[in-house]
């Protein structure tokens, strides 16, 4: 790969007002008809179909919430391009960028635009399917450790799982040194999707991992099993540890590092400006979901969920509302396919701060949410001419979003003011 890629810009406006909030009819008397409506003087941006029509919203603005627009001018930069299905952007602080390969590469890619060689000193992935090099995130402490932290499925005896590690990146960039794995999601399964994953830390310093639940019809039970990782939110000390508060440490035969369970597939998480976590996770056909995540709560997969199974028809025993479950703050139906998630706190774009940024991969775009306390009242759509799948989204120290495409030739973007 060269070290020095071409750099395109790309100058788009956006402008307008913020449309009327509403949402859809929550009333169970309702026909499909009036739950697909519009509120009045709301325009959502979905107008096609739903997968599953006959469903209905638990709430007004839980689906197809107010189409908005923000007077924001941007431009979008290609810093980098040819990556393989690069799957994570990690900015770091001098304003070079760490980026994940997933076919096992992870490099570093100067502010501008020099590309990397390979970090040696990662440990080997099973890159078949969804797997491979997943996410990275620095740790609470890299300015003065330079500990950094990665995803990845890893090959194991019988099949794979997705497993953390963690070492000390150079201060050239070149290589990760002390590594070690901290930690291994069981049980160990020979397959080839939904290893999650995504790597927040708290303010706290506690690191969250989202997990999936490996996708085939045998495993998907094991989401709602405690003795079981898949379908769950992790949460751990940096060095692997449990906290001693997590909600199901000591109960029998429960993992202890399980935060939240009832989850399909999490492959975006952030926490906001009031230090919460919030994840987006994949659906079936239907039923992507915004999920606030708190601790020790049951998020439903697969027996309460919005959608359909990819065959067009329901999933087995499953309902859209269950007394003991938690209903998504939002969802999606058709869905986004989406990975990766920022809220925005910085000062390059003050008409976007407080914002929840999410990468669509199927719908090839970004998405901006507008959330008030539990609820989200406005939807946004950008970088929709770009026509590539958005992976992942994270805030540099500039204030700019950076951006990788989920392609054999995927690129990586920055998004800053014009």
């Amino acid at each position: 790969m060269p070290l020095q890629r071409p750099r395109l810009t790309l100058t788009l406006l956006i402008a307008g007002a913020v449309g009327a909030c509403g949402g859809y009819s929550a009333n169970p008397a309702a026909g499909p008809a009036a739950a697909a409506g519009p509120a009045p003087g709301c325009t959502p941006l979905e107008a096609r179909p739903a997968n599953a029509p006959e469903q209905r919203p638990a709430f007004a603005g839980q689906t197809r919430t107010c189409g908005i627009t923000s007077s924001v001018a941007f431009e979008v930069t290609v810093v980098a391009r040819g990556l393989a299905h690069p799957w994570a952007v990690e900015p770091l602080p001098g304003g070079d960028l760490l980026v994940t390969e997933r076919p096992g590469r992870m490099r570093v890619i100067g502010a501008s635009g020099t590309v990397g060689e390979p970090i040696t000193g990662i440990p080997p992935v099973d890159s078949g399917g969804q797997g491979g090099l997943l996410d990275v995130a620095l740790g609470p402490t890299f300015t003065s450790d330079r500990m950094i932290y990665w995803s990845y499925s890893e090959p194991r005896e019988g099949g794979n799982a997705t497993s953390v590690a963690r070492g000390v990146l150079a201060p050239d960039g070149r290589s990760v040194s002390q590594v070690s794995v901290i930690f291994r999601a069981l049980p160990v399964y020979d397959g080839d999707m939904h290893f999650g994953s995504r790597l927040v830390f708290a303010p706290d310093g506690k690191l969250f991992i989202t997990l999936g639940e490996r996708s085939d019809t045998p495993m998907r039970p094991q989401a709602q099993q405690l003795s079981s990782h898949m379908g769950k939110i992790i949460r751990i000390n940096p060095d692997g540890s449990v906290p001693d508060d997590n909600p199901f440490r000591g109960q029998g035969d429960a993992k202890p590092e399980i935060w939240s369970l009832g989850h399909r597939n999490v492959q975006a998480a952030a926490i906001d400006g009031q230090g919460r976590l919030w994840n987006i996770e994949h659906g079936t056909q239907g039923g992507d979901e915004l999920n606030l995540i708190e601790k020790g709560k049951n998020y439903g997969w697969p027996i309460v969920a919005y959608g359909e199974e990819y065959a067009g028809v329901p999933i087995p025993g499953a309902v859209t509302a269950r007394e003991g479950f938690e209903q998504p703050v939002y969802y999606w139906d058709p869905v986004l396919a989406p990975s990766g998630a920022q809220f925005y706190s910085g000062n390059a774009f003050p008409a976007w701060r407080g914002s929840l940024f999410i990468g669509a991969m199927k719908e090839k775009r970004l998405v901006r949410l507008v959330i008030e306390g539990r609820r989200v009242t406005g939807e946004e759509h950008l970088l929709t001419d770009r026509g590539q799948r958005v992976r992942d989204v994270r805030q540099g120290p500039d204030g700019a979003l950076y951006i990788v495409t989920d392609e054999d030739a995927g690129e990586l973007w920055r998004v800053g003011p014009k």
